[in-house]
């Protein structure tokens, strides 16, 4: 199932709100996983994102997580164009040599 991002949003900041009326994160986040349809686990997942996005857990953000996506596309991209360069490279070279040794 595909949460649109304000239930997403909803559902994390629900979290933090009602912690102090649970005993851990945990049992806030299953309470709360239970009234959105969702598993406790891809709750707990979006918490943990929310936390590294906001500084207050090591790790990668959602935005350095887009640009290293956003690069390695780019660097497929290159790899590529660079193949067809060196294709073309040979191509013509052997064209020419083949035009010297007719003449």
């Amino acid at each position: 199932m595909k949460f649109s991002p304000e239930v997403r949003e909803r559902a994390v900041r629900l979290v933090f709100e009602q912690r102090g009326q649970h005993e851990s994160q945990w049992a806030a986040v299953v309470s709360i996983a239970g009234k959105i349809g969702a598993t406790p686990q891809t709750l707990l997942n979006w918490v943990r994102q929310h936390e590294r996005d906001t500084g207050q857990r090591e790790g990668v953000t959602t935005a350095e997580a887009a640009r290293v996506k956003e690069l390695e596309r780019e660097v497929r991209e290159l790899r590529r164009a660079n193949e067809i360069l060196k294709l073309a490279s040979a191509f013509f070279a052997q064209a020419e040599l083949d035009r010297r040794l007719k003449s």
